[in-house]
């Protein structure tokens, strides 16, 4: 007969090594257990552990045949319940076949989401002869890259009746080129940052009880020395490229950075490049009604000796821009919490800026000095050899080099 104080004693044992055990050892141990109480012994260990007996007498049979799995596993090869798309081939083609209806997604195809619920999916597909509870219908669709999202407040404003057409037309263009092996660069201005003992949002690891002090107050003062990170995101080689502005951002700065970014880093990597793609916010220093950014990028391809293609986004569309989420929220994350107190601090943790997905990020300073308010005459615009593309000319056109040109067309 088991006393009570050996119920105690093993219930006692049980819970110190608990949180250590995996599924198999603590088979084991309450098998163990139960062998040293005698008769009445799986029962009580089933009490104490909530196993079912049926698995303390499996641990039983591991001691007694000394089995092992392979190395790395906890169960043998071939182990546990099958996936459902194993079980059922045919379930996730049904499945996609009812959310695609209703899909919504943004023109990048990172996520897609659903307004179809799991309960109502569950049932259409239990009419197609599948057995499927509303839970696996989740983790199906989060195998199709679905995930369950709240409405978001990111429209900034009035939709393009062709917001979506320039989308594709932006991805139909970046496609080319990167299939021809032609570089593809994402720009823009990051939020211009204070510079100097200033709170930076965010958190950071410190001793207990030690923030970093700043200044109480930031008010916004002209005088004050602000950062203006530009970026330049290599779509193909996952690496970026920020210029730190010490001035106005205007598109003089923008075109710059682009090419410093060429000269360091660019024409390394693209050796023997023919063209260069450029996908930008339609507002800003960059944006597509700016006459200077036009007739800066006149003289980028007269240097490049090469034609230069330029996508922009549509208004209100700017987070749609891969080097928003490929690189300055990375930027953001890596020095949340720490006051950017100078430029060259600012420039080493952009620098620093690194990602699991192998992202690498150089920046260097500009002194340079870019004065607003830069007027563009007729003639000067006139003088651009730019190209309108078919669909948009406004949002996409292509400027090549003036060197290229034959006198004939120079005259006209």
């Amino acid at each position: 007969m088991i006393r009570a104080a050996q119920v105690r004693a093993a219930q006692r044992r049980y819970q110190q090594i608990a949180p250590v055990l995996n599924e198999q050892s603590r088979r084991r141990f309450a098998a163990l257990e139960a062998q040293a109480l005698g008769r009445g012994g799986v029962s009580v260990m089933a009490r104490i552990t909530g196993l079912a007996r049926s698995t303390i007498y499996r641990g039983f049979s591991d001691v007694r045949n000394k089995v092992t799995p392979p190395p790395g596993r906890i169960r043998r090869e071939g182990a546990g319940r099958k996936k459902k798309a194993v079980e059922d081939p045919t379930i996730l083609d049904d499945l996609k076949r009812l959310v695609e209806p209703e899909t919504r997604g943004d023109p990048m195809r990172i996520l897609l989401w659903t307004t179809r619920s799991l309960r109502n999916l569950a049932r259409v597909l239990a009419k197609k002869r599948h057995k499927v509870s509303p839970t696996v219908v989740g983790n199906l669709l989060r195998e199709l890259h679905y995930s369950l999202q709240a409405n978001s407040k990111t429209k900034e404003g009035a939709q393009h009746i062709d917001r979506d057409a320039q989308f594709r037309y932006i991805n139909t263009q970046a496609t080319a080129f990167l299939n021809a092996g032609q570089p593809v660069i994402s720009v823009d201005t990051k939020k211009k940052e204070l510079v100097g003992n200033y709170k930076n949002n965010g958190r950071e690891w410190r001793p207990k009880s030690t923030p970093d002090p700043v200044n109480v107050h930031d008010f916004i003062d002209p005088d004050l020395p602000r950062a203006v990170p530009y970026g330049v995101y290599d779509l193909a080689d996952n690496v970026g490229w920020v210029s730190v502005g010490t001035d106005h951002d205007t598109a003089s700065f923008a075109a710059n950075a682009i090419r410093r970014w060429w000269l360091s880093m660019g024409r390394g990597r693209y050796a023997k490049a023919k063209r260069l793609m450029i996908t930008a916010d339609g507002g800003g220093s960059n944006g597509y009604r700016v006459r200077l950014w036009k007739v800066e990028l006149q003289k980028l391809a007269d240097e490049l000796k090469f034609p230069v293609t330029v996508c922009h986004f549509p208004p209100g569309t700017s987070k749609w821009n891969k080097i928003e989420h490929r690189l300055f929220s990375f930027i953001s994350i890596n020095w949340r919490g720490k006051p950017l107190r100078t430029y060259r601090s600012i420039v080493q943790l952009i620098a620093a800026t690194t990602t699991e997905a192998g992202l690498k990020v150089r920046a260097e300073l500009d002194r340079s000095k870019y004065p607003k308010g830069v007027k563009v005459s007729d003639a000067q615009l006139g003088a651009v050899n730019l190209c309108r593309h078919t669909f948009h000319g406004d949002w996409n056109y292509t400027i090549a080099p003036r060197a290229s040109l034959s006198s004939q067309q120079q005259r006209t």
